[in-house]
């Protein structure tokens, strides 16, 4: 055992060598790994940009985002305001990212038990309906009626910091089933912009962002697994889409979707090739352009090409979306200045409660019609009142919410709408971690018991073994 977990410490014959900048290195690696700090990243972000829209610095703050970036290409001239670039190029990187996971959680994860992929299905479909109904009930007619979208969404890296801070208390399943639940409503949303906040429609700019995707799949059929010539194609098609009048992050879903999750190089192949390299003896037969070296390089790709392609870009990906995309989109949009007059407003109010109320009722009460239907299952160790406190935490809408309003509202109007979302985000996590602590808070206490038993029992079972003489005699089965 000793052996084993020495193998994993850098430095250690079996792993690469140590370097002083580990020191250094090795913390951060640790931080961005952690799961819940990229929503402390995120929240230190949001709170300075609330800040800087209300000091001495707000115009500054207003003037940064009115910033003109654009690029040439011949005669083809694009030019978007550095506002625009982050809500419509770099949250493209986000959606593509929820649409990996959710095809390996598909494909390869707790969702390829279809009953249970129906849970987090239906409850993402209550938790986008039901919000939708309260706040158009409390809306419509009035000016704030075309915001209805805004409260569909749910922010995945809150929610799921969120649950981290509780630890091992919640069951694992809850967070599967949040995860689940999350990432299918985002789809959603990301289908609601497309269908209801998108611009007049373009038939030609659509037809070549469906030869793109075409080509693309031709790409994958060929066998062609360079990244950069699908970055390529996909910026392309990114152009295409954005210029059909579709909302230009839906192209990060399709690719997303389209991306396989097969792996090149099989297991036994890996073993097959690492199997050659390790057969060589020690010597420096491995420098130059030699058979040998061609080997390593060989066994580099197997190594490499031994994850599927979903697999791989979640893990390049999820860094950069998480603590460079999303805290820079919040940085950029939560930038409120806080009036007396928007804490009262009807679409305030609105927002709030479709997300305060909505949220848990509808997660709650689809989830429930699923099970009882027979559609979904429940599972063993997840219970209907976690259920409802990870509705509650639903409400967490933030981010994704505040992209949808940016669509949904008139210039007058888009103030009030954030800060009811920035209200129901603060109410809804405070809420929903309290019940799962109350609810949770018995388990925890019983598990203790439960183990305090069991090492009780062994300590006797051991004292039973030992005989008069003092000489511990142990059962062949132990």
């Amino acid at each position: 055992m000793i052996h084993k977990l020495a193998s994993f410490v850098r430095g250690h014959p079996t792993q690469l060598p140590k370097e002083h900048i580990d020191w250094v290195t090795r913390p951060i690696s640790r931080f961005f790994k952690i799961q819940s700090a990229a929503g402390v990243v995120l929240l230190v972000f949001t709170m300075l940009a609330l800040y800087l829209a209300n000091s001495s610095f707000n115009q500054s703050y207003k003037d940064l985002w009115e910033v003109l970036i654009s690029f040439n290409i011949g005669n083809f001239e694009y030019g978007r305001s550095l506002h625009e670039w982050i809500n419509d190029a770099a949250m493209t990187l986000f959606f593509f990212l929820i649409a990996l996971e959710l095809k390996r959680e598909l494909v390869l994860g707790e969702l390829h038990n279809p009953k249970i992929a129906m849970l987090s299905i239906s409850a993402a479909i209550g938790g986008m309906l039901v919000p939708a109904f309260i706040y158009l009930l409390l809306q419509f007619g009035e000016a704030g009626q075309y915001g209805w979208g805004t409260v569909m969404a749910t922010d995945t890296a809150f929610v799921l910091g969120c649950l981290a801070l509780l630890g091992t208390r919640i069951p694992g399943n809850l967070r599967i089933f949040m995860l689940s639940l999350a990432i299918v409503d985002d789809l959603g949303a990301i289908i609601v912009v497309a269908l209801g906040y998108g611009s007049q429609i373009d038939g030609l700019a659509i037809l070549f962002a469906l030869l793109g995707f075409f080509v693309v799949k031709c790409m994958a059929l060929l066998g062609i697994r360079n990244i950069a010539l699908y970055f390529i194609a996909g910026c392309f098609i990114w152009l295409a889409v954005d210029a059909s009048g579709i909302h230009a992050t839906v192209t990060g879903v399709i690719l997303g979707l389209m991306t396989p999750t097969t792996k090149w190089v099989s297991d036994e192949r890996l073993q097959t090739i690492m199997s050659c390299v390790v057969a060589y003896p020690a010597g420096d037969h491995w420098s130059g352009d030699t058979p040998d070296r061609k080997v390593l390089k060989t066994a580099e790709a197997a190594a490499r090409e031994a994850l599927s392609p979903v697999e791989r870009l979640e893990i390049v990906l999820h860094p950069w979306v998480g603590f460079v995309v999303m805290p820079l989109f919040a940085f950029a949009n939560a930038g409120i200045p806080l009036s007396t007059s928007d804490f009262t407003a009807s679409v305030t109010m609105a927002v709030f409660f479709g997300f305060v109320l909505g949220k848990p009722m509808g997660i709650f009460l689809f989830s429930w019609l699923a099970v009882r239907l027979g559609i979904a299952i429940l599972p063993a160790d997840l219970r209907w009142r976690e259920i409802f406190s990870g509705g509650m935490l639903a409400g967490i809408g933030f981010t994704m919410a505040l992209f949808i309003a940016n669509l949904a509202y008139a210039a007058e109007l888009i103030n009030a709408a954030k800060l009811g979302i920035l209200f129901a985000s603060v109410f809804s996590a405070i809420a929903g971690i309290t019940l799962l602590v109350i609810f949770t808070s018995g388990e925890k206490s019983s598990v203790i018991t439960v183990k305090k038993t069991l090492i009780q029992t062994d300590s006797i079972h051991t004292k039973e073994h030992i005989s008069g003489n003092g000489v511990k005699h142990y059962d062949s089965n132990e």
